[in-house]
């Protein structure tokens, strides 16, 4: 029987989840070549090629693949076992952006919790003014928010956001007619640099749709309602960016950022898999 390498089952896990050995070597605070290494290694006493590796990007072999559901469960068995001595329930509040949450939250809740079973993750989704001010009141252990550059004081930057002006594949625009904008309302700091970017080119625009979170105002570009101010990641299928197109402007960037004045281990354990996390859904 082959005895595994536990370190480099995580360290192929993370590189496949992550898509990138320098994203998993900082999820490990360890260096691109250190992972490398530990990988050739595991492939090496497998017999087995598990990752193709191009200078883009890294993926998984058909091997590969076969055998990360059961790295996952031998890691997760792993970090369950030393989470056991951690008996004590622990309450974690976060809130995030409902423009940063998408279809990989699933995904990202049950790392965490692999992590940490006895950590209770409260997560509330909100506007990124509702987060700030939610969290500036103390009702959350931490946040992350999309904020300009001005605006960010001392949060760590997780990414830099772009956005782009998202429409149906086949849409048109109406002759005559103001551009019909799909927004998340006069509260959102996204819809008021899009705007002011319509202003100053003096192209005329109507509100004609209203709604909360990405999916929600993205759905209304989708259904050939109006166009969207989107992250471009965030954009739904059967969409494109027509900015180019209509001779748009340019949008302003944002930065996700992550508050937090917690400085305990498991806090802070928990905050750095969640910052990975998102960095790596916004480099794929």
């Amino acid at each position: 029987m082959k005895k595994l390498d536990l370190d480099a089952v995580k360290a192929f896990v993370l590189t496949a989840e992550l898509q990138s050995f320098t994203r998993a070597a900082a999820a490990l605070d360890s260096t691109q070549s250190a992972v490398s290494i530990k990988l050739r290694r595991l492939e090496e006493h497998l017999g087995r090629r598990l990752l193709e590796r191009t200078p883009r990007q890294v993926r998984l072999s058909a091997e590969g693949a076969a055998f990360l559901n059961a790295a996952r469960e031998l890691v997760g068995a792993h970090d369950r076992a030393v989470a056991s001595f951690d008996v004590e329930q622990r309450r974690l509040v976060i809130g995030i952006s409902h423009q940063l949450v998408g279809s990989e939250l699933p995904a990202l809740l049950r790392r965490m919790n692999e992590h940490d079973p006895n950590l209770v993750i409260e997560l509330r989704v909100a506007g990124s003014r509702e987060i700030s001010q939610a969290y500036e009141a103390g009702a959350l252990d931490a946040a992350l928010v999309l904020q300009a550059s001005e605006q960010r004081r001392n949060g760590d930057v997780l990414f830099t956001e772009s956005f782009a002006w998202i429409a149906a594949v086949n849409w048109q625009p109406r002759v005559g007619e103001p551009l019909p904008l799909s927004t998340q309302g006069e509260s959102c700091s996204i819809r008021a640099g899009a705007v002011q970017a319509l202003d100053q080119a003096g192209i005329a625009w109507s509100e004609v749709f209203i709604g909360k979170g990405a999916s929600v105002v993205g759905a209304a570009a989708a259904a050939g309602l109006a166009i969207a101010v989107l992250a471009r990641r965030a954009a739904p299928a059967g969409t494109t960016d027509i900015g180019p197109l209509l001779s748009l402007p340019a949008l302003p960037t944002q930065e996700a950022v992550l508050y937090t004045a917690l400085n305990d281990r498991r806090s802070r354990n928990a905050l750095h898999i969640l910052g990975i996390a998102f960095k790596s859904l916004a480099q794929a």
